[in-house]
């Protein structure tokens, strides 16, 4: 993995590579209140793998998406330094870069379920300790409500 400044990647990107399976995904308001997501509900799945040759993908998915049902909020409009999931399903790949010092991550989706969401660049802080990635984003959502977003990820043995 090549870090932002050219050099081969530390300790952090090291860390970073491997295969990750969704453990909770909340949004919460600027008071600490926890704000309902409806597209891809309260205790989605998921799935992120960053290789070691810079590449990335993420998948999410509602757990009680069905075949022929309707989801809740299924043509709700992506939220700010988000992407849109579409049916309970939001799915994206591309190229990531990695900042050492700070611990960001900046990834540029090369291909997305939304297609509004194909060649847009997102940085991302994340902290691992263990077998366990956490990032916190702001974004708003679908109601406008802007909320800070925690995901938190188990690496996958």
């Amino acid at each position: 993995m090549v870090a932002t400044d050219g050099s081969v990647a530390g300790a952090f990107g090291a860390a970073l590579v491997g295969t990750w399976e969704l453990v909770l995904r909340e949004d919460r308001t600027g008071a600490g209140a926890l704000h309902p997501e409806p597209t891809l509900g309260a205790t989605p799945t998921g799935l992120l793998v960053y290789d070691a040759g810079g590449h990335f993908c993420a998948q999410f998915m509602r757990r009680d998406r069905i075949a022929g049902a309707t989801v809740a909020g299924a043509s709700l409009p992506a939220g700010r330094n988000n992407s849109r999931a579409i049916d309970g399903y939001d799915a994206y790949f591309g190229r990531y870069t990695v900042e050492e010092l700070t611990h960001t991550v900046t990834q540029t989706l090369d291909g997305a379920l939304a297609m509004e969401n194909v060649g847009i660049v997102v940085t991302r802080r994340m902290e691992i300790v263990g077998d366990e990635l956490t990032l916190r984003l702001p974004t708003t959502a679908a109601d406008g409500t802007e909320v800070v977003r925690t995901l938190k990820w188990r690496r996958v043995a």
